[in-house]
């Protein structure tokens, strides 16, 4: 007896139950019939090799830029459909597109557009530079020895707000580790973890140059000494607030 899952029907072509519902759901949601669905099809396939994107350098690189969408969604743990996924990422390239064209499209401006693209982000995406090196034609190698250098860039995921525990000696001795449980509870992350939403990151450095305001922290530009648990909390309702 045939399997049930792999029924035919025919259609102008060979389709199992699966791939016929899929194509009655694409149906529904477009609001066409299943030929003009088809010949819509065909007319994105005829595009496609009329462009030469069959040709295998650029269907390796459309691949490649397929798999990277899908591992980005992956990675900031967000839950994707490959479409959706997609849409996504060349919503990202086309904004990295706008930066690069704002500081034009030269080697020699590489830092500006990496600070505008990290300032629009808040870190670095490897899609991003990977667009960049594309754009510019820079090897990623470079691009990646660049943003490895300065403190400024992060090719990890941060927050819209980064917050910063001082643990070096005075602010240790004054109460620092206390202070950054306060942080911990108040946030639910780790040093050098960023919540899902990505709204806060949370750092702890050696030394934030305010010693004799022990123990700090710094919430982005703005330096706090010794808050208490409940003046954390409005910090942090301030910084959701401004998110908004």
């Amino acid at each position: 007896m045939k399997d049930e899952g792999t029924k035919s029907h025919f259609v102008g072509l060979r389709m199992t139950e699966k791939e016929s519902q899929m194509l009655s759901e694409a149906q529904e949601k477009s609001q066409l019939t299943k030929t003009q669905l088809l010949l819509k099809g065909l007319e994105l396939l005829g595009e496609y090799y009329t462009l030469g994107l069959d040709q295998r350098p650029l269907s390796f690189e459309l691949k490649e830029l397929e798999q990277e969408s899908r591992r980005h969604a992956e990675s900031l743990r967000r839950v994707r459909s490959r479409a959706n996924a997609i849409r996504e990422f060349i919503r990202d390239l086309r904004a990295v597109d706008d930066i690069v064209d704002r500081y034009g499209c030269k080697e020699n401006n590489l830092i500006q557009i990496l600070l505008g693209i990290q300032q629009e982000n808040h870190w670095l995406p490897r899609h991003a530079l990977m667009w960049i090196s594309e754009r510019l034609q820079i090897p990623l190698a470079r691009i990646y020895q660049i943003a490895n250098f300065y403190e400024a860039f992060s090719i990890e995921p941060r927050g819209a707000h980064l917050i910063q525990v001082c643990m070096g000696t005075a602010c240790y001795i004054q109460g620092g580790p206390q202070l950054l449980s306060r942080i911990e509870e108040a946030l639910h992350l780790q040093p050098d973890e960023t919540d899902p939403e990505q709204n806060f990151t949370l750092k702890t450095v050696h030394c934030l140059g305010c010693c004799a305001l022990g123990p700090v922290v710094k919430v982005d530009d703005d330096y706090y000494s010794a808050p208490n648990a409940k003046e954390i909390k409005d910090i942090v309702a301030a910084c959701l607030e401004r998110e908004k």
